[in-house]
This record gives structure tokens, sequence and C-alpha cells, in this order.
């Protein structure tokens, strides 16, 4: 029985179309989110063929916004940004107000109310974090001090457009330039008593049910939010951990816009911040991120169908003047206030090129500015384009910072980084510098262990690689992990091994082994095929969870593959062998005589006697 379905043909078409162009985006060694913007405008009403649903599709980017600000909560870290506080507060104010005054200017000039005019400073003073961190992990410097320097400038910006999203609605409902929502509270006085309060006492009024939301937050919110979850944990139910991770993120924002008359947004931000500070925030994070993924991609797709293409042609110089200010103004700025700090030139090059875009926050300010009525549609479109076009060139920025280094730095400040690289030529030891150096080099080490990931299997590896004086290094792409191991004077790459470039600094080509201890049997197999092909004798030991990932690691290239509940049931069987048939000493959680648990190569692969 045919029946109308716009909420599967709206999902559908935005997500596969996504997908596609997000793959040839990627393959253009461009972020994915501009596959999905443009994903959005072919399914949009400005370009011909296949139209998503017009209601349907903000409704499911609000899930997204939802979604998408609860991550930025679980991985908020205030003490990243303490860190560098002294120069991220006040540099990241100072590139705010520059740009947001830059914007109001070009708002102006085109004859907007003030307060879009703001709206639109205000949006394009923002940069996206998925880009930032995205370029920052390509180039591996998250956890160098530019790196720290530019993600603690982007927790002050998500921190001001937090801000930003509370007292612009209130602004608009005593402004004549919108149609803002009332304050209800001071229209009810004003209704009961006849008391106006004013411009300042509404936006007083809606400061203090925020403060008042977040003393909620802090103080019942931080107990009973990890209480549940450890709750919910203990049941053992993969299902109902993954559900109430969703429950309390979209709950808590839901219930704060209805109690509180906060945005959605901010809800949702609290709601990951407080859940951060449970043992249980990786693993919500986790179980979360499949679905935050997808709703944030069909959050952007909602934004793209919102642009109107015709605008880069009916108004080329305004476009032009929107991405000016994003990627030249922004900038500039940033580099300065950098300079002013008395910071490196490689950290203000850095910092300026990782702000020359704009991004997620950006999209949520222009919508609220356009539902409020303060921004009108050109503004939203040249947002948009402006986004577009400065994430597309985005990587050319780096490349043109990195290019324009060498002329702008002193020759004073380029020696002593070339002499200090042989220095660490007799050992791995001399590593340790590299934890505070803005550079990464490729190892000196040969004929070397190479250990992909560091948890709980990786990390025992490691440990026997060390005490046994095996020399190795890790490649992990977790922040915390390599800050221990760096502590532990371990050499680590920071990185995905996925990619050949990271294997070609981890030497794979001298190495005489590769361990990957990481769960993931997709990227596993990916490792293993570029190991072999890039060196054919090296010995690759891998984990699996199955028969069937046992087989294709083997197909891809691994010698030896460890099944995790193999081991553990021959262990059983083993220590059951010495109880029922007095069969030998059990030691070191093995029978002296066993078989090992391990899943042996074909006798044409064995290449044992290399190591």
């Amino acid at each position: 029985m045919p029946h109308d379905t716009p909420l599967i043909s709206t999902i559908v078409g935005g997500l596969v179309l996504a997908f596609i162009l997000g793959a040839i985006a990627n393959r253009l060694r461009l972020p994915p989110l501009v596959g999905y913007l443009v994903a959005g405008v072919l399914v949009g009403p400005h370009t011909p063929g296949f139209v998503a649903d017009q209601s349907l599709a903000p409704e499911l980017a609000e899930i997204g916004v939802i979604l998408l600000m609860f991550g930025v909560g679980l991985h908020f870290s205030l003490k990243d940004l303490l860190s560098v506080r002294g120069i991220a507060v006040p540099g990241a104010v100072v590139q705010i107000g520059f740009a947001t005054l830059l914007g109001w200017g070009l708002g102006a000039f085109m004859g907007w109310p003030t307060g879009g005019s703001l709206v639109f400073g205000l949006a394009l003073s923002v940069a996206s974090t998925v880009v930032l961190l995205k370029a920052l992990q390509e180039r591996r410097l998250v956890e160098t001090e530019r790196g720290r320097i530019a993600v603690g400038w982007l927790i002050v910006e998500d921190l001001a457009m937090v801000l930003a999203l509370v007292l612009i609605p209130a602004a608009a409902s005593i402004t004549g330039d919108g149609h803002g929502p009332v304050e209800p509270l001071s229209a009810g006085l004003n209704r009961l008593f006849g008391l106006d309060l004013g411009v300042g006492g509404i936006i007083a009024m809606t400061l203090v049910k925020v403060a008042l939301f977040v003393a909620l937050m802090l103080v019942f919110g931080r107990k009973l939010i990890p209480w549940t979850m450890h709750r919910i944990a203990h049941t053992g139910s993969r299902e109902l951990f993954r559900l109430g991770v969703l429950a309390i993120a979209l709950g808590v924002a839901f219930g704060a816009s209805k109690l509180f008359g906060v945005s959605l947004a901010l809800g949702a931000f609290f709601a990951g911040m407080v859940l951060a500070e449970s043992e249980l925030s990786h693993r919500a994070a986790q179980e979360s991120l499949p679905l935050r993924d997808a709703f944030a991609v069909l959050f952007f797709v909602s934004v793209g169908m919102l642009f109107d293409p015709n605008i880069l042609i009916e108004r080329p110089l305004p476009v032009l003047a929107t991405v000016f200010i994003i990627v030249i103004g922004k900038s500039v700025a940033a580099f300065l206030i950098v300079l002013l700090f008395r910071k490196p030139i490689s950290t203000a090059l850095t910092i300026s090129a990782s702000l020359g875009q704009i991004g997620e926050f950006s999209f949520i300010l222009a919508a609220l500015g356009v539902d409020l009525g303060l921004l009108p549609e050109e503004g939203r479109d040249l947002i948009l384009a402006g986004a577009i076009i400065s994430i597309i060139i985005n990587p050319l920025l780096f490349f043109l910072c990195d290019r324009a280094r060498p002329f702008l730095e002193s020759p004073k400040r380029e020696e002593p980084a070339t002499e200090a690289a042989p220095a660490a030529e007799p050992s791995p030891a001399p590593e340790a510098p590299e934890a505070d150096s803005d550079d990464v080099r490729p190892t000196v080490l040969n004929r070397h262990a190479i250990l992909v990931g560091y948890g709980r299997v990786g990390s025992i590896v490691g440990q026997n690689l060390k005490s046994s004086g095996t020399p190795f290094l890790v490649i992990e792409d977790s922040d915390k992990r390599i800050a221990e191991l760096r502590s532990q004077g371990i050499e680590v790459l920071s990185g995905n091994a996925v990619s050949r470039e990271t294997l070609d600094l981890a030497n794979i080509a001298g190495a005489r082994s590769l361990v990957i201890a990481i769960p993931n049997a997709f990227e596993a197999c990916s490792i293993a095929e570029q190991g072999r092909t890039i060196n054919p004798s090296i010995l690759i030991v891998a984990r699996a969870h199955s028969d069937a990932e046992v087989d294709e690691l083997q197909q891809y290239g691994a010698d030896t593959v460890i099944m995790g509940e193999r081991e553990i049931a021959l262990g059983m069987v083993d220590r059951l062998a010495q109880v029922h048939h007095d069969s030998a000493p059990y030691e070191d959680g093995l029978a002296t005589g066993t078989i090992a648990p391990t899943v042996e190569p074909p006798p044409e692969k064995e290449r044992l006697p290399h190591l």
C-alpha cells in the first residue's frame, strides 16, 4: 500500500548523499564536513532534484545540536584551559571582540539592524571544533605547546558562544530588532504588578535562571547523573547503558529548556560536562559516538539545505568580504595577539591558521538569529558561504604558514632545533624533550618493535617490552595515554597507525615486529596490510574477538593472531586439568606443556627466525 514517508526519505537522502560527498571530500584531503554541507545544498529547495522535507530537517538538526553540544561537554577539560589560561583567555576574548566588530561593520554597511549585525559578527568570530581538532591531529600538534594553546583558545570561544546562546534570546525579547520570545517571568511581573524590569532587569532575570540551572546541575546533577550511570553499568546491559547516556543528554536538554528557559544546546553541554567527571565518561563518549556522529551529519546537512548558492553569483562582494573577515581578519588578529604574549612565530602561525575558519557554532548562532528575526536570511547565506569556503581553503592556509615560517623565524631559532636531533641517536632516552617540542620528528630506532595502542592489552605488552630491554615505540591517539607514556620515558607517536605517514614516522620499514593491540578489527586489518606492504619481512602480531576476525587479519598479512576468548577458555581448561586429571603444575596462568593458545600462521608465512 503506497504511503508518504517524509521522515524516512529525509534521513535516507541526507545520509546517503552525505556519505558519498563526505567520502569524496576526504579523498580530496578536505574535511568531510564540506561534503555534508554540499549534500544539504543538493537536497535543499534551492537546487533541482530531490528536496528533503523542510519541516522535519530542522527538528532532526536540533537533535544533532543537542548531541553535538553533549559531546563538547564530555570532552570539556578545565585542566587544559587552566594550563594555558594566561594566553588563551585574554587572546580569545580580544579576537572574538575584533572579529565581531568587523562583522558588525559589514552588517551595518549592508543596512542590517544592530542586533543582526552583532549576531553576524559573533558567528564569524568562532572557529569550528571539528575542523580545528582534525587539522591539529593530522599534523600531530595536539600535544605540543601551540596545540594546547589552540585547544584552550577554542574552549574559551565555545564558552563565550554558550553564553551568547543565553543572552541573545533575552536581548531579542527587549529590543525592536527582532521578535524573540518574551521572557515569561518578567512578563508575569509586568502583567500582575505593572513592574517594568527594563533591559538590564530582563537580562539579569535570564542570568539568574541560568545560574539556578547551573547550581542545580553542580549540586545535584554531578551526584545523581554519575550515580545513575554507575547503577546502569552494573546491570551489565550495554543497550541500557547506551540508552541511559542518550536519555540523560536529551532529557536534561529538554528539561532545562522547559523549566529554566535556557537553550537546548546549553542544557546538553552541562549534561555532558557533569558526566565527564564520572569514571564512565570515556565509555559514555564511546557508546554515544555513533548516534552523535549520525545526527551531527544530519545537522550539517540541514544547514546546507538552508544555503542559497545564488548568493555567490548575486552578491559576490559581500561573500568575499565575509571570507576576508574569517580567513584574514581573524588570522591576523590571532597572530598579532600571540606575538604580543612573546610566543614563538611557529605558535602564532599555527593558531592563526587554526582559527581561520568557522563551523558548527556559527551555524547554530545563524539559525538562532534568523528564528528570532534578528539576522536576515542573506546574513545566514553569507555565514554558510563563508564557512564552506574557509573550511575548503583551511589546509591551504596551513600550507602557506608552513612555507612562511622559515622566512619569519630568525636563523638563531633554527640552529638549536637542527642540532638537537642527532643527540637522540645513542638511545631512545633523549626522546623526553620531544614532549615539549612543537615538531614531531621520525624515530631514530631501527630493528625495533612498533606497538599500536596502549590500552589494557597494549600496556601489558609494552611493559614486557620495556622490562626485557627491547627497543620499541608506541603509536597512540589518546592524549591521556600519550602523557603517561612520556612521563615513563617511553617513545610515543601521536596519531593513527592507519595513516601511512604515521607508520613512516615510526620507521616501519626498519622495524622487526609490529604489534597491533587495538580492538578495532577494521583498522587493524588496514594497519596489517600497510605494514606487510612496506616491510614484507616484518613479524605482525594482532588481536581478535572472533574466528572471522582471525581469518580476516591473516588474509591482510598478520602472522600471529591472538583471540582473547580462546586464551581465557584454554586458561580455564589448564587450571581444571590440574584438579581433575593431576596435570603438570600451573605456572603464570599456563600449565607446563600445554599448547599455546595462539593461531599459528601458515608455513609459508612463518618469519620467527627474523626476531
